[in-house]
């Protein structure tokens, strides 16, 4: 980023809110602003925009949405209020075109509102800044291309009904920043507007915290909603065993690490990989610095398999099964917080849409559906054999293997 641009560009025709100053001065290369319903995020962006448009020549600013009707109904809309409401801004513009939905600026700049079907109709033109204007509808692809022809600096925009590519393949990233923001940082806002938001506490809970508070919500009728995203695996929590689910041509062989720490259980995604035999997932696992002394909790309902990788050398135990497994295992995990590592992308996506079944009026059934749960159900395993009522304290038993080598996983994990 140019910082000589922002600290030039001292437009003061705008009033604006602690989002604006937030958005103006940041220094990151990308600014993420995640934000409940009403904060002003779109409108402080917008006001940025305009004041680097007037302050620097012959700049190319655009503004994405899902879609034309979408950016009228909101970026445009807040726009032309922006524009409409500063002498300052209209004296510096010198034409809007309505049907091109382009301000060009007497200076040479211009804004420019538009939206792209898929990436490859997203490679045509180049910027100095890009807006992604809700971005939770617009394609990874098409950001992508935008992005890689931008040459200063994204800001980005949406409410956080669920978790998508944002959270996945930006935040946390170096030149990321996040700002978090609801209702309470917009000080234009009426009180009865901030008395209807605060009041969906009292009605649906999760939709309060993503509307009332910006925090990313989860989708309704959710089998594990107890879960949270964590960094890394604290050194000291104790590893209980490794999950392993058994997948081939359509399915993922997953695998998952599970840890334990002051009444909490870390996870920390291993594998996750179609087309795998059983030497491919024992090369995996001792790629992945698994010490084969490591107890791994497998799909019970595959001996052969269960047989081969402990002929291998791998102190490998089948799921204990049975009557009602599916629900006891689910009932052990809701009485843990769920820590997630970040980097378990396909694990946090499962635990995103691991969703009840409903019969055909609607009801929520007690079972839940069985599809995207590779990694989910050797979370499962090791609740069932690990943390259940009844666990027996079996003796170790594997072929031993000569030279074998030993890891200790959990501080290399953590070196790396």
């Amino acid at each position: 980023m140019d910082t000589t641009e922002f600290a030039s560009s001292d437009f003061s025709g705008l009033e604006g809110s602690i989002l604006f100053k937030q958005n103006y001065m940041s220094i990151a290369n990308i600014v993420i602003n995640q934000g409940g319903t009403s904060s002003g995020k779109t409108y402080a962006i917008e006001q940025v925009l305009f004041s680097l448009a007037c302050a620097n020549e012959k700049l190319v600013i655009t503004v994405v949405g899902q879609d034309i009707p979408n950016l009228k109904a909101g970026a445009l809309r807040d726009a032309l209020n922006i524009y409409y409401s500063s002498a300052a801004i209209q004296a510096m513009v010198k034409s809007f075109n309505k049907t091109d939905r382009v301000f060009e600026f007497h200076n040479g700049t211009i804004i420019e509102f538009k939206s792209y079907e898929n990436g490859q109709d997203a490679k045509s033109g180049k910027r100095d800044y890009l807006f992604v204007n809700e971005a939770n509808g617009v394609d990874w692809s098409i950001y992508t291309e935008l992005a890689l022809r931008t040459r200063k600096k994204v800001f980005i925009d949406y409410n956080p009904n669920a978790a998508f590519w944002v959270h996945d393949n930006l935040i946390g990233k170096p030149g990321v920043q996040l700002i978090i923001s609801d209702h309470r940082h917009n000080p234009f806002l009426p009180q009865q507007v901030r008395d209807k938001i605060e009041d969906l506490r009292g009605v649906d809970i999760e939709r309060w915290r993503v509307y009332a508070r910006g925090l990313t919500g989860k989708i309704a009728g959710l089998v594990l909603s107890n879960w949270h995203v964590c960094e890394y695996v604290p050194e000291d929590a104790k590893l209980l065993a490794a999950g392993l689910d058994f997948g081939f041509s359509n399915d993922e062989t997953g695998c998952i690490l599970v840890y334990k720490q002051n009444g909490e259980l870390w996870i920390d995604e291993v594998l996750y990989e179609t087309g795998l035999t059983n030497p491919d997932i024992s090369k995996r696992l001792t790629a992945a610095t698994i010490s084969k002394s490591t107890e791994i909790v497998a799909d019970s309902a595959e001996p052969k398999s269960i047989e081969e990788l402990k002929r291998l050398g791998w102190y490998i135990t089948g799921a204990k099964k049975g009557a009602d497994s599916v629900k006891n295992s689910i009932d052990i995990l809701r009485r843990y917080r769920l820590n997630v590592t970040r980097q378990s992308v396909n694990l946090r996506n499962e635990l995103a849409s691991y969703k009840w079944k409903t019969d055909r009026s609607g009801k929520t059934i007690n079972e839940p559906v069985d599809s995207s749960n590779h990694l989910i159900d050797p979370l499962r395993y090791v609740a069932l054999n690990k943390l259940g009522a009844n666990k027996l304290n079996k003796t170790k038993s594997w072929l031993p293997q000569v030279n074998a080598s030993v890891y200790d996983f959990a501080k290399m994990h953590l070196l790396n």
